[in-house]
Formats: structure tokens, sequence, C-alpha cells
């Protein structure tokens, strides 16, 4: 059937889902789960190894997650993989907040052998995203927001068995937190809800402390062994991979051009609230803001989501008063959280869930977010390349859309390769959610944003185009894409927020 997006969502996949109708979830009464809990009255809960823990909680046909708080600096998805892979564990669904480049290979590895056959993630890059796209798993990935993943987790359509969470501090209980240890990454908000709504709970750390350890993120109350390794993984590698401080002349432009805007909309005004992607330009957005801020003398209430140095700095400044912290994107960030008691850890469900009692990214004024394509309906892609691969994440791309006023900042093209489509190869934020959309070339605003519009259009120089005409634009850079060839096969579905079907991604024909 077609849904709401103009997608076409093969029938099969239907059984127990809906297809994609609203950007509105409305207001649903939801029933919550809650994990079987393994009383302990003991008063160590540490274990010799990852094989001993593994051997004592994960069996065939289990779901069991990670979290990605560590980015390309992980090392405890690959141990505690390579245990499970060679003890012969078979059919497991993989259910990690995020892959990351550092644990492709290992995965690919381990759905060769029939250790994983089954993934839901927010998204997949490299070899792992390459092989899937032609086809080696045998199921359907899953990609959910991070917000969906918290809504899934807590109403049972995700349902972990054991969860593997890589701290850099705890003591022999499980009190842990993330912003102390060689390991330190400040927040652990993706990781709370696995801790909170896991079967079983294993922390894996290079640093035991003495009991009981403060503050504590994580609780003795969730945790059911704790493991010491010799290392947790590199800090100084949780700032790469999708997060990237550019100095490219067009970025910057694109960001100074992204600041325009927020400044002469009706939502920059004492106590506004914002958020900033992952991209070049949508992170270098906050160099501008900064100075925007300081001239009219106004503030922010609070900066939401993945949090870079940049932002902490906006608090140390006292440009914005409050940091909502799920994630930190480097060190800087890391650091500021153990230091700073206005930024504050919060947990996927708080940040995000659209089944809550209230997610922070409803009380968003503005949302600068990146885009691979975007098409003349305002849909975007973060999740497949110009050849169909699987290459990027959702994240909470779909979530943060959710803002009064929700900017795309993108080129134009990306070398022979347009970025503004007549329709994008996957739909991942439906164009609804959308309001502007800012590339060097000028900006377009959607037309069911009429109040814009007549705002912007008393901003002179504020070079203002229909999105067709920057589609036209880039056609004639580049010139009309061929055909992409896929096979029948669906390889991944992909999710809105409330758990529906936007788009299904096929089988890239080799």
């Amino acid at each position: 059937m077609k849904n709401n997006a103009g997608r076409e969502i093969p029938e099969e996949f239907l059984n127990d889902r809906k297809a994609f109708e609203s950007t509105e979830i409305g207001h649903p009464e939801i029933q919550r789960t809650a994990p079987k809990v393994r009383v302990s009255t003991g008063d160590d809960k540490v274990v010799e190894s990852i094989e001993d823990v593994v051997k004592a909680t994960v069996k065939d046909g289990m779901t069991i997650s990670f979290h990605h708080h560590l980015r390309e600096g992980d090392f405890i998805f690959n141990k505690v993989m390579d245990c499970i892979i060679n003890l012969g564990i078979k059919d497991l669904t993989l259910a990690p907040s995020s892959l990351t480049n550092t644990m492709n290979d290992k995965v690919v590895e381990a759905i060769k052998a029939g250790t994983i056959t089954n993934i839901t993630s927010s998204g997949m890059r490299g070899s792992l995203g390459e092989a899937v796209s032609h086809g080696l798993l045998k199921n359907p990935v899953i990609f959910r927001s991070h917000g969906n993943r918290a809504r899934s987790i807590e109403n049972g359509e995700i349902k972990i068995d054991v969860a593997f969470l890589g701290v850099p501090n705890a003591d022999r209980l499980g009190n842990a937190n993330g912003m102390t240890g060689d390991a330190a990454f400040g927040s652990l908000g993706y990781a709370l809800m696995d801790a909170n709504y896991a079967n079983k709970v294993v922390l894996l750390t290079d640093n035991l402390v003495d009991y009981p350890n403060t503050p504590a993120s994580i609780k003795q109350t969730q945790v059911d062994y704790v493991v010491k390794v010799d290392q947790v993984g590199d800090p100084d590698r949780i700032g790469t991979g999708a997060t990237r401080f550019t100095k490219n002349p067009k970025d910057l432009k694109i960001a100074k051009m992204v600041n325009d805007v927020i400044i002469h909309s009706p939502y920059f005004k004492q106590g506004f609230s914002f958020q900033t992607g992952s991209g070049g330009s949508a992170l270098a957005v906050a160099r501008f803001l900064r100075q925007s801020m300081i001239d009219n003398h106004i503030t922010a209430s609070f900066a939401l989501g993945g949090i870079t140095k940049p932002i902490v700095d906006l608090l140390e400044e006292g440009l914005v008063q409050k940091v909502m912290d799920v994630q930190d994107f480097d060190k800087g960030a890391a650091t500021s959280m153990k230091e700073n008691k206005n930024q504050q850890e919060i947990d996927a469900s708080w940040y995000a869930d659209p089944e809550n009692k209230g997610a922070m990214v409803d009380q968003l004024d503005i949302a600068i977010l990146s885009a691979l394509e975007i098409d003349t309906n305002f849909n975007v892609n973060v999740m497949t390349g110009s050849n169909g691969v699987i290459r990027g994440a959702i994240g909470g791309h779909q979530d943060a859309a959710t803002s009064k006023m929700t900017i795309i900042c993108a080129p134009l093209t990306r070398g022979r390769i347009a970025t503004v489509v007549p329709a994008v190869s996957t739909v991942v934020t439906p164009g609804d959610s959308i309001d502007v959309l800012v590339t060097e070339a000028g900006i377009a605003v959607n037309p069911k944003r009429q109040d814009l519009v007549e705002a912007f259009k008393k901003v002179p120089g504020l070079p203002l185009v229909s999105i067709e005409e920057l589609q036209q634009r880039a056609e004639k850079i580049v010139g009309k894409p061929q055909p992409l060839q896929f096979t029948d096969r669906t390889v991944a579905l992909v999710t809105y927020r409330d758990g529906s079907l936007i788009d299904v991604i096929k089988q890239v024909k080799d």
C-alpha cells in the first residue's frame, strides 16, 4: 500500500505495523512494560570475565543491546561479540542505540556465523551498511530514531534480554556514571533506557571504584553483573565519525545564512530553545548564533540533544541557561558535564519519546539539522547514499524536527551528486516536519509556512527562492541522475517516531 509520505510499503510488513499517516502523534494511552528482575541480596556483583557473564546470560534467540556513547572509541562491543561468536550462540537480535564504524566488521562476521539474524538500530555505515544493502542479512533491519527506540523499549516492541553497557566507572554493585575515569564520555542518556528495561544488565568497566559510587546515573537496583576489563575505550575518538567541525567556506556560508534565518524568525527572542545536528554546517551555526545573541542581548532557556564544546561554551558564558544532554559529541562536552550543574543528563525517553508525558523535543523552538538529500516536497533522507547503499543514521533527526521551526542546512550539490532532488531515495523525515531549507544557493521555505514566508520577505538581502528552483539549479550542475537498480527484496524498514512504516530500503543489485 502507499502511505501518506507517498511511499509504497509491501503488505507483508504491515501485519503488526501501520503505515505512516501523519506527523501528529496525538494523545494515546500507552501500556508500559517492565523487566524481569533477578533478586540480588549479595555484596558483590563482580564476575571474573566476559566469557563467564556471557555464559550466564546469553542464550540462542535472545535480544542483546549496547550503547554507542563512545562512538568510534568503543572497545566493548567487539570484545563481547567475539565471546558470543566463539561460544556458538545463534539467532540473536542485535538492538544497540546505534552502530558505529568500529563495530561494522564484527557484526558482518556475526551475521555470517548465524550469530545475528535480526538488527534494530538508528543507523549503520561502512562495511556493514554495504553488506546489508546487498542482502547479507536474512531479515530486514528495522531503523528507529532515538525517540522511537525509547518508545519501543518502554512499550515492549523491543524486549532486551541482556544489555552490555560499557561505563568509565562502577562500584562492585553497579553504581556508575559516564563522567569520571580514563574513558569518561559524559552523558549516559541512551544507555539509561537499557539499564532501566533490560531483563539482565551487565556493566563493563576498566575503573572499579569504592562503594557507594556517586553520582549514580545507572544504579545498583538495575544491575546484575559487573565485569572488569582492561580498557573500555578511547574517549579521544568520541568526536570522530558523523560529528565534524568545518572550515569549509561553503559550510560556513550556509551556517551564516542559517543564522540569518534564525535571527529574523519570530522564534529568536528571550528564552528561546534550540538543537543543532551533527553535520558541519549545523555545528558551525553555534559560532554565528553566539554573536547574534550577544548583539541582541538575548539568552536561550535551553539547548538540547547531542552536545558539543561550542554549546557548553554558550552555557559557560551565560548565553544558554541549561543544557539538556542525552549524548556528548566531544571530550569538551563530556568534561563539562561533571563540572557544570546546569548541564543536565537526560535519558532518551525524556529527550524524545513521542509516547510519554512530555518529551524535551516538543519544547524546542528551533532545530538545525543536516541532510544527504531533500526533495521538492521537503522530505529528507539521511540514510542512503546516491548509490542506494545504507550509509547513515536517523539518530534524532525525526525527533528534533518536531520543533516550531525546523531548518535543514545542506549544500546544493556534493561533488557531482545533487542534494536537492525531485524525490529522495529514502524518506526518513517527512516534509510536513520541515520548515526551511538553507543552501549556499538560496533559502527555500515550505509553502505550508506562509507566516515564515511573509516574515522573511521583509528582510533585505535574504535570498528566498522556491525549492523547485533549487532542484533545477542542482540538476543543471550535475545532470539528471540515473535510476538506481534494486531487487524486489526489502533489506530494511524505516520507521517514523511513532513506529509507523515511512519507507523501505530495497536490496542493491550487484
